[in-house]
């Protein structure tokens, strides 16, 4: 027995501890103790409780303890086109749907509302990191902080003038000036995000590769997303885009790659030969039938793959519990194999692969001693849940996606009892309805 406990913040009694550390240790009845927004330990109950006191103890019994999860990939102010324009192909969908979009009615504004929107969505189904592409990203990062959301903002950087540069030059000097705003933030991290292949010109894409290695952080790019993108890029310079990047020079261990969907053998050889990172969106890219990424192929070449939801204007919702579900059974029906992507595979993909293709994996994604105290705890209490035989299989293959009652971000609850803590979720909802209906009259 401790003769002494240790004061601590938080402790999380009576949970199955699902940890997707290296060995998936699960403890059935588990703890975790959390101070200074670190985990300081996980085990049994007997055992945290023997050694560490809190006057805030969670009561986690009959619920599943785990790492939040992490979206690899998306564009958060984009709720506020939400249902906008559904069942088109990609190219249309951009060109002549939301880039016109965006151009009139992106600003800080509906950047702020839009990402406040994404934030209650992201908290509710257990969110807790994003990597964001868009633009207005100091706005992004200013509600993640607000809100208690950790997170890393990419500014959107294109050939042709967007919102909120009219070049792609000051869309990096305003990359530029985010890298240093928040060079030591404890939730906010900076990436190079430039758009595709198609948008943007070879210089801007080695421009935007090198600063985000002379800065030790990511290249984050949609690639090979479309058909219509590998015919094009072909067309135009002979090569796949992998391929293209590759001539380029900016495949590397920091590049984080959206899609993938149409990659060959030798896309996927140089890929795995770079160390190079990539992010599925299966739900996006079924609705707007760009294809199936060869994600087992992938993992089999031990390409390191994260997922994400994408935006909400081409998925449409944020929900990682249920783009995870989507992941593993697409790729059974797809492969005509049961045994493709178990559940075990999908949950660790959502959780440390997106951390690992991140660059966070040391930081985030499992619940082990020493890293940032990211945890979600989801409610079992119901008939969809019931029984539990194997508790990976609930979270894959069972969840709807709003059993999660609490949320803890770097140590602190951002969520309990389903209720978010740090923003007036009302006001946010009615906020975004009045920017949807001045669309919506502008469009009719």
């Amino acid at each position: 027995m401790y003769s002494v406990k240790k004061n601590i913040d938080i402790i999380i009694k009576n949970g199955i501890v699902v940890t997707v550390d290296d060995k998936n240790t699960i403890i059935k009845n588990g703890a975790v103790a959390i101070k200074n927004s670190k985990i300081i330990d996980v085990d049994t109950n007997q055992q945290v409780l023997n050694k560490y006191f809190s006057k805030k103890i969670i009561d986690a019994k009959g619920k599943i303890v785990m790492p939040g999860f992490v979206n690899a990939h998306t564009h958060l102010a984009m709720t506020i086109f939400r249902g906008m324009v559904d069942d088109t192909v990609l190219s249309d969908w951009l060109y002549k749907y939301i880039f016109p979009a965006e151009q009139k009615w992106i600003n800080p504004q509906t950047v702020k509302t839009g990402t406040e929107l994404s934030m209650l969505e992201m908290v509710h189904s257990g969110t807790t990191c994003f990597n964001d592409m868009y633009y207005y990203q100091d706005v992004t990062a200013e509600v993640a902080k607000n809100v208690g959301m950790r997170g890393i903002i990419n500014e959107g950087l294109i050939d042709f003038p967007v919102a909120n540069s009219k070049n792609p030059q000051q869309g990096l000097d305003y990359s530029k000036m985010l890298l240093k705003k928040y060079e030591n933030d404890d939730l906010i991290s900076v990436g190079l995000g430039a758009h595709s292949c198609f948008s943007c010109s070879e210089d801007l894409l080695k421009d935007a590769h090198k600063l985000a290695v002379d800065n030790n952080t990511i290249f984050h790019i949609h690639v090979a997303e479309s058909e219509w993108e590998l015919k094009t890029t072909i067309k135009k310079i002979g090569l796949t885009p992998v391929q293209y990047l590759n001539k380029l020079g900016v495949l590397t261990q920091n590049s984080v790659f959206a899609h993938g969907v149409w990659l060959n053998d030798i896309d996927i050889s140089l890929l795995a030969e770079k160390n190079v990172g990539i992010v599925h969106n299966p739900e996006c890219n079924m609705k707007i039938s760009s294809g199936i990424a060869p994600i087992p192929k992938l993992l089999d070449k031990g390409v390191k793959v994260g997922l994400g939801t994408d935006g909400v204007a081409s998925n449409n919702n944020l929900s990682m519990i249920q783009e995870l579900h989507t992941m593993a059974l697409l790729h059974k029906v797809n492969s005509m194999n049961p045994t493709v992507i178990p559940a075990e595979q999908a949950v660790r993909i959502a959780t440390m692969g997106s951390a690992k293709v991140l660059g966070k994996d040391k930081e985030i994604g499992s619940i082990e001693i020493g890293k940032n105290a990211d945890i979600i705890i989801i409610d079992t209490q119901n008939a969809h849940t019931t029984p539990i035989y194997n508790v990976y299989s609930i979270i894959a293959y069972s969840l709807y996606g709003n059993e999660v009652t609490d949320v803890i971000i770097n140590g602190k609850e951002i969520m309990r009892d389903n209720k978010i803590l740090t923003i007036d979720e009302s006001k946010v909802i009615n906020d975004a309805k009045i920017v949807s209906e001045k669309i919506e009259n502008d469009i009719l």
